[in-house]
This record gives structure tokens, C-alpha cells and sequence, in this order.
């Protein structure tokens, strides 16, 4: 367990740190043996542990991560001391606390991938299996040279996918905004005016007039409703399995939206299992990992069929994979021809980049279609409510 210590010297000089040690007892055999008078000593392990579940690392983190200690280990630096360097040097506490834990792994003689699995929901499989691969062949300074390049392309490209959606939310909220604004001033009082006038407005003028007042009865109501909608959709959808599930179905049905989603879970299937395979894992495990990772139900049934019942039933990854009718055909048949030739971790390389670059293009697209798309639907709404309002006050002014 790992103790914070307060102690002073024989000159009074008071100093702090931290201490690895089986029991409270150690520490103070420790201190005293280093002519240290103990003054205060806490375990830490556990508090260190609940602050880092409850706070998040994010993937540029992790890029960082991978980056340094590939260039640590590339430069003859011990592991141990590396961890110890960027313990001083993360200013994340959540970074920290997970080094630190990794520094009593290490300290204590168990494997380095470990700590790394005790948090799924920051660290992938693939990434723990990738680093346990890596520990077992001694080849951890070129898996994180590869890590790093990998986390950064995912980083890039998730960045890019949040670039699209910006534009469309901010539209979208736009819109209730402008929609709540007129609701809760401008209908109200005009309806005001034609029930003082005693002048029937047209059946389509009354609709929106009351709507518009029920929104102003209930403004409180309707954005409650609106946020909690919003929040429930986002948790439904990202954290539960049928909502997931929902999710995969829509987005696999969806015109223009289905081809990205499917490219996006072929670029991941490519770049996951090239990078397993090149650390070494069994072809089978590898498949199977790189099945929980695309995201992509039809995708992921398809792999875990290649590994369950082509592989092991003895047939060759091209055979199995040109069973499948998920992927497209250009992949089965660059599978096939590269298994043949022996360069299937290259080819599969390859096509992760390919994949990456139309993706890319394939946003810039959807961008491009979606904002004209959102400033019509915005006009539409904007004249059908003037029109509503126009319309009774050009028949309030005739009567006149």
C-alpha cells in the first residue's frame, strides 16, 4: 500500500513524500532507519484510487503517455524511472493517481498492464492486451511508438466528427431559442389583440397561436422537458446496451449517415487488428478483441464468425473473411491476397489509412449537406410563424 509521510530530521527540517510499504509498521521502520522522526503518516492508495475513477483522462493523455515513454525506453531509460519522471511532471491528478498506481505495480514486481485493466472504461482491450503483448516479448518501446500514433489518429478523428456536429447543435438550439423568444413575447400579445378585436384569425393562425401560448403557460415545463429529453437520449444512447443497440440500427439505416458509419467501423477493424497482430497476438484473440471495438453490430458478428467458425474450424483468414458479405468486397479480397503474400499487418495498415482519409471527406460532405439543410428548416419555421401573424393582422387591418 502506498503511505504519505510527514517527518522532520535532527535539525528540525520537515519533509514529505511517499512510501510503498506492506504496513504502517514498515513505514516507520523506514523513517527511522533514514534518521527521520515520523510526524505524520496516511495511507493513500485508496483515496488516490476513488479520485481517479471519479474524474476522466482524456485521449491527448494518452497520446502523451505512450509518446514519452516510448522516447524513455528508446533512450536505455528503466521503466521504473520513467514512471517516476512523469509522476513529477503531470499536472492532470487523475494522470497522477494512475501513475502512481502503476509505480506500486511495478514496485511490488506484478505485470505493468494491470493497472490498465482495472479501468475499462478509459483504457480499451485493446490497449491493455497490446501493452501485456508488449511486456511478455519485451517489445514495449515500439508498442508505444505504435500507440502513440494510433491514439493520436483516433484523437484527429474524433475530432473531426465533433467539428461536424457543432454546427448542427448550434443550429438546433438557435432554433428553440428563436422559438421560445416568439412563444413567450411576441404570440401572446398578439393574440391579445385579436381576442380585444373580437376577429377570428384563420384555423392555421389559431394552431400556432396556441401553441405559442402553451409554451408561454408552461415555458418552465417545456424547457425542463426539452433538457431532460436531451440528457436522457445521451445517457440511453451511450451507456446502456439497448440503447446501443437502437443506435446501431438508426445509424445502420440512415441514408448518407450509414456509409460513414460503416467506413468508421472498418477503419477501426483495420487499424485494431493490424496493431495486434503486429505485437504479436494469436490471430483468434486478436479477431475476437477486434470485435468488442468496431462498434458496428453487423461488423462485430461477422469477425466473431471468422474467429468461431472459419478459423477454428481450419479455414484460412481469406476463406473466412470471403464468406462474410458485412465487409466490402475490396477488403475481403485485399485480405485474401495479402494473407497469400504475407503481408497481411501491412495491407490492413494501409487500408486504416485509406479509410481514415475518405472518412474525412465523407464528413466534410455531411457538413456541407446538413447547413443548408438546418437554415431551410429554420426559414420554414420562421415564415410559418410570421405567416400565421401576417396573415390575421392584414385581415384585422381590412376590417378596419
Amino acid at each position: 500500500m502506498l503511505y504519505h509521510y510527514l517527518a522532520s530530521d535532527k535539525n528540525g527540517k520537515v519533509s514529505e513524500g511517499d512510501l510503498d510499504a506492506d504496513s504502517l509498521n514498515g513505514v516507520l521502520q523506514h523513517l527511522v532507519g533514514q534518521d527521520l522522526r515520523p510526524i505524520s503518516v496516511k495511507p493513500i492508495q485508496e483515496k488516490r484510487r476513488v479520485r481517479f475513477l471519479g474524474s476522466g483522462i482524456k485521449i491527448a493523455d494518452k497520446v502523451f503517455l505512450a509518446k514519452y515513454l516510448a522516447l524513455m525506453l528508446r533512450v536505455g531509460t528503466d521503466l521504473l524511472a520513467a514512471i517516476d519522471i512523469l509522476i513529477l511532471d503531470f499536472e492532470n491528478p487523475a494522470m497522477k493517481n494512475l501513475l502512481l498506481e502503476v509505480r506500486d505495480n511495478l514496485v511490488r514486481g506484478r505485470p505493468f498492464y494491470e493497472v490498465f485493466g482495472r479501468y475499462p472504461n478509459t483504457f480499451s482491450l485493446v490497449f491493455v492486451n497490446l501493452i501485456k503483448s508488449a511486456e511478455a516479448s519485451g517489445n514495449l518501446q515500439q508498442t508505444f511508438e505504435d500507440l502513440s500514433v494510433s491514439l493520436a489518429e483516433e484523437a484527429e478523428l474524433r475530432s473531426q466528427i465533433r467539428s461536424a456536429l457543432i454546427y448542427p447543435i448550434i443550429l438546433i438550439v438557435f432554433a428553440v431559442s428563436i422559438f421560445t423568444f416568439i412563444s413567450t413575447f411576441a404570440l401572446p400579445k398578439i393574440a391579445a389583440v385579436f381576442e380585444d378585436s373580437n376577429v377570428e384569425p384563420p384555423f392555421f393562425s389559431q394552431l400556432v397561436f396556441g401553441v405559442g401560448l402553451f409554451v408561454n403557460d408552461h415555458v418552465i415545463l417545456f424547457l425542463g422537458s426539452l433538457i431532460g429529453i436531451t440528457a436522457f437520449l445521451i445517457v440511453f444512447f451511450k451507456y446502456t446496451l439497448a440503447g446501443k443497440r437502437v443506435a446501431d440500427r438508426l445509424f445502420s439505416n440512415l441514408p448518407f449517415i450509414r456509409k460513414i458509419y460503416r467506413d468508421l467501423a472498418v477503419q477501426r477493424f483495420a487499424s485494431t487488428l493490424s496493431s495486434l497482430m503486429k505485437a504479436g497476438l494469436p490471430i483468434v484473440q486478436a479477431i475476437d478483441i477486434t470485435a468488442d471495438t468496431v462498434g458496428y453490430q453487423a461488423l462485430r458478428i461477422s469477425l466473431l464468425r471468422i474467429s468461431r467458425e472459419g478459423l477454428a474450424k481450419g479455414l484460412t483468414i481469406g476463406e473466412a473473411f470471403r464468406r462474410e458479405t458485412a465487409f466490402p468486397r475490396v477488403v475481403t479480397n485485399l485480405v485474401a491476397i495479402s494473407e497469400k503474400a504475407g503481408h497481411l499487418e501491412e495491407v490492413l495498415r494501409t487500408l486504416s489509412s485509406f479509410y481514415a482519409v475518405n472518412l474525412k471527406s465523407l464528413i466534410k460532405s455531411l457538413v456541407s449537406f446538413l447547413e443548408p439543410v438546418l437554415l431551410v428548416v429554420m426559414g420554414v419555421m420562421v415564415a410559418m410563424i410570421a405567416l400565421s401573424v401576417i396573415v390575421p393582422i392584414y385581415q384585422l387591418a381590412t376590417n378596419f
